[in-house]
């Protein structure tokens, strides 16, 4: 019946990104909202972001929604991640567990870019003014555990970006699925078999941007004398498909004992805007009697991705018990990208 049911569940997997792609031959650029392409969590951004399969906090949301079906407690989760060019990145998350029924699960993730100076044809070094742009994202998700081995879950997404006086929205789903099988379980439990788990993020509608800003006055005959130079204008913006992944991966467990575990996980992507790529991460886990457990992450991000900028990756985190069996996860991640300089990400999380 498992067998069947992963066949099954690969073939539709498969059989539906290749219809929503088809042939893509290099469509760099051509989507917005490029920050859904940001990873949430630092745990994640420690292990390369091969967590499709790993995802068991409230950073699943972002993962794989089918992975929020682990979270067994009512959990909160906030995420500070400065990113490049002094670009700010929140996540603040939580999740409901509801018994007989499933796990449901809010996130909102917003992204400041800072103040920047209004320029002109005329003033090229500025105006004196300045402008925001920010970028928002708020998601639901539910997840449920259909048997013990498989995981379901689905998100609603509404995504929100604004320029200045100017914003575009949209709404997305994601859609996940987590199997815990029993192979290759070198412990020889079944419950630390092979997992593979599979994602759809930001299937939605595009975007197009609207407001006051594209609203010019044109003079439609520049060389002719006594005309009116200041007709209304307004500028047709061009609407953008959301970035649109495809994740599949797989997680082992080669080392399980009473003190320490190691997880070794590989994640494969088919981006709409990219070219396909693969991450690799490994965490340590130990566990530390009467105080929690104290993990080490590591991997790598975006290998054989065309003309990349990530490179290897690291973090550490914290697991303190307190209460019994409630916990206080603090989570640190280091990310190389080359030429746009060394990112730090920290999480928070807690549950009750």
């Amino acid at each position: 019946m498992m067998n069947k049911t992963l066949l099954i569940i690969f073939y539709l997997f498969v059989t539906c990104i290749s219809r929503l792609h088809g042939e893509m031959i290099n469509r760099y650029g051509t989507t917005t909202a490029s920050f859904l392409e940001i990873g949430v969590g630092s745990g994640s951004a420690a292990m390369g972001e091969a967590y499709v399969a790993v995802a068991n906090d409230i950073s699943s949301i972002y993962w794989n929604p089918a992975g929020l079906a682990n979270v067994t407690r009512p959990s909160a989760m906030f995420i500070m991640q400065p990113w490049i060019v002094d670009i700010d990145m929140l996540f603040l998350g939580g999740a409901f567990p509801l018994p007989g029924i499933g796990t449901i699960g809010l996130g909102i993730t917003q992204v400041d870019y800072g103040d920047m100076d209004v320029t002109t044809l005329e003033y090229q070094e500025g105006t004196g003014e300045t402008f925001k742009a920010t970028d928002l994202a708020a998601t639901l998700t539910f997840s449920r555990k259909i048997v013990s081995w498989f995981s379901f879950g689905s998100s609603l997404k509404y995504i929100n970006s604004n320029i200045w006086h100017s914003s575009a929205s949209a709404i997305a789903v994601d859609l996940g699925v987590l199997v815990n099988t029993k192979f290759f379980s070198f412990s020889g439990d079944d419950a630390n078999g092979m997992t593979i788990g599979m994602s759809i993020s930001n299937y939605g509608t595009r975007m197009k941007y609207d407001g006051i800003d594209i609203y010019q006055p044109i003079d439609i005959s520049e060389y002719e004398e006594g005309n009116y130079g200041d007709v209304a204008g307004q500028f047709r913006p061009s609407e953008w498909e959301l970035p649109l992944i495809f994740r599949i991966g797989i997680a082992l467990k080669p080392i399980v004992s009473n003190y320490f575990s190691l997880t070794l996980a590989a994640d494969a992507l088919h981006p709409n805007n990219n070219s396909e790529s693969v991450n690799i991460g490994w965490s340590l886990d130990n566990k530390i009697p009467g105080f929690g457990e104290i993990s080490f992450k590591g991997g790598i991000k975006a290998l054989y991705m065309d003309s990349t900028q990530f490179g290897p990756t690291a973090g550490i985190g914290l697991k303190m018990n307190y209460l019994g069996n409630r916990t206080i996860t603090i989570d640190y991640a280091y990310k190389t990208m080359g030429l746009l300089g060394d990112v730090h990400a920290y999480s928070i999380g807690l549950s009750f």
